[in-house]
């Protein structure tokens, strides 16, 4: 093994991605995926060895220390490949095709990826994590790289015709298959779906690894909503809740790791994406509005809390991720000893504790080592130890925050510290959620300033960009930053009604139309001006991220509402058709897709608060009472007599009629422009919300 300190850095010490910075001192001679990688390989006749992975992947970390940090297997890959890395989060498109590419050659996919390819990109053999040694059913690297190099000398063709094959299976993958009629009951099939495949016992799908799919979760409240399926309100519950005590969710000061390697959400792979937070703390805002439990609520804030702590840098922009490792090892900022509990905390306080966060002499992960999760309830800890729940809950709630304060004087996990536009707007449009829904003001200034920031350092040449880090913008955005941003613009006017927002979202969505919509319906991942691959995908499928397509129809449909323009519907309907084979097919794996077909189906509202300057009180009043109410499929305007209502008045004619009456707040709700009598009340109000449900 050859330390990283007496390597000298490589080629990727010139680039901005975290994830190939880790990889600037490997011996290996590693490229960036740039024209001077692919003019090496054609001009040596060598074939391309493609890394993926990204930053805070554990096991991308253990396949470079065994692997491309040591010498031997450097000089294999340096002698017979052109070596390149790619982190996923800045290239998504490259991540793409070649993990649609390795699905297909082997079934399986992950990170890293690794892909074996001829000098004009094509793939022919491809994997995930190689072991430095030969296991059982898995040969080491070294051997895999020695048989592709004879092989590459011995058996040309055989390897070109192979590579042929596979591009023109993956041309016939994301070609859209002929289009099927869709109707409400594929909403009935995709729910028959979840339901069989939900883990009873322990909430969540399938089996290990538990992954939290926040996408079936809210795809379940909508079914709730639509149908009054108590099944369906009891699945999101029971998994929230089983996620929320578990060793998924950081007990000490929120957030949630990416997923657990068993089915009780136990021991978890301990990186933190930002994704997750967004797309969690949504759902948990989601539950509390349908249920009005507070557990929810608070679950919600302290995952918000910990991006504001942790994942917000100075200018307002989310981070990615926070690594899974400390020095070197997974996990060990997060896990406990007994003993190390009772000298923190002392004897009792430390029994208390430990008894509710299921902590032993004997550990729950390593020898002695504890993953903290909520193992018994309040009320059954003061029965045991003979004190009202009240101050159990006092106990618990001061040892939190001394075994916090001592845990922060541990070296800390890494945090990939890119600005993600696509994954900011996320975060933004859950920041919004939670400022307007939890009467947080921070929250929603959070929000606020990171859309300032995307907008004033994430668009160059009227172009959005990718990502931000260090002062530098790299890449041009893909589908999911145009989608995922303007999806956040209209999130964040239905939080503070500031009308630049929805000014801006439509200029996103006439740009994101021209740049990436695909004549067959749907819409490219990569955009017209940007690097042709060999492949143009148009993603359809949610996991665990939402997919562009998914976003953009939500979008569409959203902005078509508010504008009531009825080209937005129209571009909308087309993702839906164009991916309707695949919705008949697999609705479960669509998920936040059906969210859309479901808003488009309706029924649907647009919601009117109208006002003026002495009715204010009586808005916000008006205004509680809908952000306290799960409305799914519904738009919220406030029609205002102030500086930016001529404005809002050209965006949305109709709402010209929508008027406040006899200078008090006045709410209009409406089903495709047609409104129902004006709401003066609040107990009218709430009759009247009673009803869409």
């Amino acid at each position: 093994m050859v330390s990283r300190q007496l390597e000298k850095a490589n080629r990727l010490i010139e680039e901005s991605s975290p994830y190939l910075l880790q990889h600037a001192h490997n011996p290996v001679d590693w490229f960036a995926w740039k024209g001077e990688a692919f003019d090496k390989a054609k001009k040596e006749d060598k074939p391309i060895f493609l890394s993926i992975g990204y930053s805070s992947c554990h096991w991308c970390h253990v396949m470079e220390k065994e692997s491309f940090e040591n010498a031997n297997t450097a000089k294999i890959l340096n002698d017979f490949f052109v070596c390149i890395k790619v982190d996923r989060e800045e290239r998504q498109d490259i991540d793409e095709v070649y993990m649609n590419a390795v699905q297909a050659m082997t079934g399986v996919g992950g990170w890293p990826l690794s892909v074996f390819m001829t000098p004009d990109c094509k793939p022919f053999f491809a994997g995930t994590y190689f072991p430095p040694i030969d296991l059982p059913g898995r040969p080491s690297f070294e051997k895999v790289l020695l048989t592709i190099a004879q092989a590459w000398r011995d058996n040309r063709e055989q390897i070109t015709n192979s590579a042929d094959q596979i591009r023109h299976s993956l041309a016939n993958i994301f070609q859209h298959p002929k289009h099927h009629t869709i109707s409400e009951e594929i909403l009935t099939a995709a729910n028959f779906q979840l339901q069989k495949n939900f883990d009873d016992v322990n909430g969540g799908f399938g089996k290990a690894p538990k992954f939290p799919q926040a996408g079936n979760l809210l795809t379940l409240l909508n079914y709730w909503y639509r149908t009054e399926d108590k099944q369906s309100l009891e699945m999101v519950e029971k998994t929230l809740l089983a996620m929320a005590k578990g060793g998924i969710c950081d007990q000490l000061s929120g957030g949630f790791h990416r997923y657990t390697t068993d089915e009780r959400w136990l021991v978890p792979h301990f990186e933190k994406m930002l994704y997750d937070q967004a797309l969690l703390s949504t759902v948990y805002i989601y539950a509390y509005q349908a249920t009005g439990k507070d557990f929810y609520a608070s679950v919600a804030k302290d995952i918000l809390e910990y991006v504001l702590n942790e994942m917000t840098g100075t200018d307002g922009g989310f981070y990615t991720a926070q690594d899974a490792d400390t020095q070197g090892r997974e996990g060990t900022f997060y896990i406990w000893e007994m003993d190390e509990i009772e000298k923190i905390l002392g004897k009792h306080n430390a029994e208390v504790f430990n008894k509710y966060y299921g902590v032993t002499n004997k550990g729950n992960f390593q020898e002695k080592k504890n993953i903290l999760h909520i193992n018994r309830s309040l009320e059954l800890l003061a029965e045991i130890f003979n004190e009202k729940p009240a101050k159990i809950e006092t106990i618990i709630a001061q040892s939190r925050l001394k075994l916090l304060e001592e845990r922060n004087k541990r070296p800390k996990p890494q945090k990939d510290d890119k600005i993600i536009t696509g994954w900011n707007g996320l975060m933004i449009s859950a920041m919004a959620l939670g400022g307007a829904v939890l009467s947080e003001k921070k929250y929603l200034k959070a929000a606020e300033k990171c859309m300032d920031f995307i907008l004033s350092n994430l668009v160059v040449n009227k172009r959005l960009m990718r990502y931000y880090r260090d002062g530098k913008v790299v890449n041009k955005g893909v589908l999911d930053d145009y989608a995922f941003l303007a999806m956040a613009l209209i999130d964040l006017y239905q939080a503070d009604f500031e009308v630049k927002w929805i000014v801006e979202a439509n200029k996103l969505a006439i740009e994101m139309i021209d740049l990436f919509e695909n004549p067959d319906g749907g819409f490219y991942l990569s955009g017209k001006d940007d690097e042709q691959l060999f492949i143009k995908t148009t993603p359809s499928f949610d996991n665990p991220i939402p997919s562009g397509n998914s976003v953009a129809a939500m979008v569409l449909l959203k902005l078509g509402k508010i504008t009531s323009e009825q080209k937005y519907i129209e571009r909308a309907k087309m993702v839906l058709d164009a991916n309707s084979s695949q919705l008949a097919q697999a609705p479960a794996l669509m998920s936040y897709m059906l969210c859309a077909f479901d808003f488009f189906v309706g029924p649907s509202q647009e919601i009117v608060i109208a006002t003026n300057h002495s009715g204010k009180n009586e808005a916000k009043k008006m205004l509680k009472e809908l952000r306290s109410t799960y409305l799914p499929n519904s738009v919220l305007l406030m029609h205002q007599d102030n500086k930016d209502k001529t404005v809002l008045e050209k965006i949305a004619p109709y709402i010209k009629d929508q008027i406040s009456i006899d200078d008090t707040a006045t709410a209009y709700i409406c089903n495709n422009y047609v409104c129902g009598s004006p709401i003066t009340s609040i107990a009218q109000l709430k009759s009247n919300l009673k009803n869409l449900h």
